[in-house]
């Protein structure tokens, strides 16, 4: 997802408000899961969201999200955002976010999703790390 940030989108400070990434992090993320999955998903946790840098208005924003762990019924989904001066072509990451979606059927109970297989040695390292993710919010939710 690629946007640019509006005025309208600014606190005082001239950058984007923090609910505005999010929104734009949550539909990319539901994109995401909703494709892998080919179901109607809900998004059950956000776990991590870490505001880098601010982004100031003008600057382009690229969203982008990508499997990190698949269990039964649910995924993690990675997101990251970059902050692009499409003037200088500059770009640094802004924000950074790990949520979780549930994959659910037409009466919004959950349905299966098809197992997850990494390809790369990348989304190896990124499926062990977002399993301990999963293991920490596990304990977090059901002591």
């Amino acid at each position: 997802m690629t946007e640019i940030v509006l005025p309208s989108h600014a606190n005082a400070l001239g950058t984007i408000f923090g609910g505005v990434v999010m929104g734009w992090i949550d539909i990319s993320a539901a994109i995401a899961a909703q494709r892998y999955a080919r179901s109607p998903v809900v998004t059950v946790s956000i776990d991590y969201l870490h505001f880098i840098v601010p982004i100031k208005v003008g600057y382009t924003v690229v969203v982008k999200a990508q499997i990190s762990y698949v269990g039964r019924t649910s995924m993690e989904i990675e997101v990251n955002v970059q902050a692009e001066n499409s003037i200088t072509g500059e770009t640094h990451p802004a924000t950074k976010a790990y949520l979780t979606f549930v994959a659910v059927d037409e009466k919004g109970a959950p349905k299966q999703v098809p197992p997850f297989i990494p390809k790369t040695a990348e989304d190896k390292a990124r499926r062990l790390k977002a399993e301990k993710r999963r293991k920490e919010r596990l304990k977090i939710f059901h002591g």
